[in-house]
């Protein structure tokens, strides 16, 4: 069967991570959406998404196509409706469309022709940006058991400090001594050729991801992803870190979403309550101004390729676009648009050619090309986004 994972209605809702990536390969837990649904349905997926990423994230079609809305995150009972799925045969969730079966091209799909499955259990939803933390932990119990079933931990070495072991799952090639974990409240993944520095204390639930570093003393408070070929130092809280993002230094992370290639300067700190106490409303670019969030707690958004200098302070419900750089004393402004350049006293564009010179050195020195597709989606980004700044 060919499984197609589709953006659905909450892409708009999920940016500014959606600018760069498909809604499939957000990360939450220890695997990305279409990490998830891959492993448990043993096969590859496409996706269908906007037209500027599809180069870069192409779908392909078949006769026999089961579509995937991948705002839903797979669990064994779902995966084996979708698995068992017939022609013209559709699940719902309340009035969404999780997934279904057709031999019609995209355009001809008519769900008044299909029979409908309602699916009435518990499933996680990535709706907002803000459900990427809020359910990380329930996310990262569910990767846990999915990615360590029937499999056997790397030993753990008597200078570590280990509460609850049955729960820390290490994969090979792991570098940890003398340092603290505490899964009595949730399960502790060390990915592969990952590395816990000396003196480094978690709590989870906490994934670190392969080739990913926890620098000397830091601590870590769960539910907290770490993606692959990141590192974190300082204090960290219910945060997620996509790949290949840096917080490398003392300050606080807190109840907070980081893209990729971005990069925290030392001692930057964000708020994740306000001093009132009050509801976090944060920038919606659905309808262009400010929203709710139902929140108490919420932290800072940052999209991929953005950046700020040390001592970098965010109010709490920081949105931050792509490729923005960030810097200098006080607070900026609770939305920073993509290409913005600047900080408390004000900002100016970024423009593409400077921003494109970064990318390339950050990405070349983990030995990834900053290519044509590359450069043609931060372009479409930047003029996307052009209305949001203020030059």
């Amino acid at each position: 069967m060919n499984y197609i994972l589709f953006d659905g209605p909450f892409r708009d809702n999920l940016l500014p991570f959606t600018f760069t990536r498909p809604v499939a390969d957000l990360r939450i837990g220890i695997l990305t959406i279409r990490e998830k649904w891959e492993m448990h349905l043993e096969s590859t997926t496409t996706t269908v998404t906007e037209d500027y990423l599809s180069d870069k994230f192409p779908m392909v079609e078949m006769d026999e196509n089961v579509m995937i809305n991948a705002s839903y995150l797979p669990n064994n009972e779902l995966v084996e409706l979708v698995r068992n799925l017939k022609e013209n045969q559709a699940i719902f969730k309340d009035e969404d469309v999780i997934a279904f079966f057709t031999k019609d091209a995209q355009e001809d799909i008519d769900f008044n022709d299909f029979e409908a499955i309602e699916y009435d259990s518990e499933v996680i939803k990535v709706e907002h940006v803000w459900d990427i933390f809020l359910k990380n932990g329930e996310a990262i119990q569910e990767d846990f058991e999915l990615v360590t079933n029937g499999r056997e931990s790397q030993p753990i070495s008597a200078t570590n400090n280990v509460i609850a072991p049955h729960n820390v799952f290490i994969e090979e090639g792991v570098i940890m001594e003398f340092v603290t974990l505490n899964a009595a409240k949730g399960p502790i993944y060390i990915g592969k050729d990952s590395e816990l520095m000396e003196g480094a204390m978690v709590r989870g639930p906490f994934a670190l991801c392969e080739h990913s570093i926890v620098k000397m003393g830091t601590k870590v408070y769960g539910p907290t992803t770490v993606g692959p070929y990141s590192k974190i130092g300082g204090e960290v809280n219910n945060s997620v870190l996509f790949a290949h993002s840096n917080k490398g230094h003392d300050g606080f992370l807190g109840n907070s979403v980081i893209g990729e290639w971005c990069n925290l300067g030392a001692d930057t700190n964000n708020s994740n309550l306000k001093n009132n106490y009050a509801e976090v409303k944060i920038w919606d670019y659905t309808t262009e101004s400010f929203g709710r969030t139902g929140l108490q707690f919420c932290g800072l958004m940052m999209g991929d390729h953005s950046k700020c200098g040390i001592n970098t302070m965010f109010n709490t419900g920081t949105v931050i676009g792509v490729s923005a750089n960030v810097f200098g004393s006080g607070y900026p402004r609770n939305f920073i648009p993509s290409f913005s350049w600047g900080g408390a006293s004000g900002f100016t564009t970024f423009q593409t050619n400077k921003a494109f010179d970064v990318a390339k050195v950050v990405m070349s020195r983990r030995e990834i090309e900053f290519c044509e597709i590359d450069k043609a989606i931060m372009n479409h980004i930047f003029e996307a986004t052009r209305k949001f700044r203020r030059d």
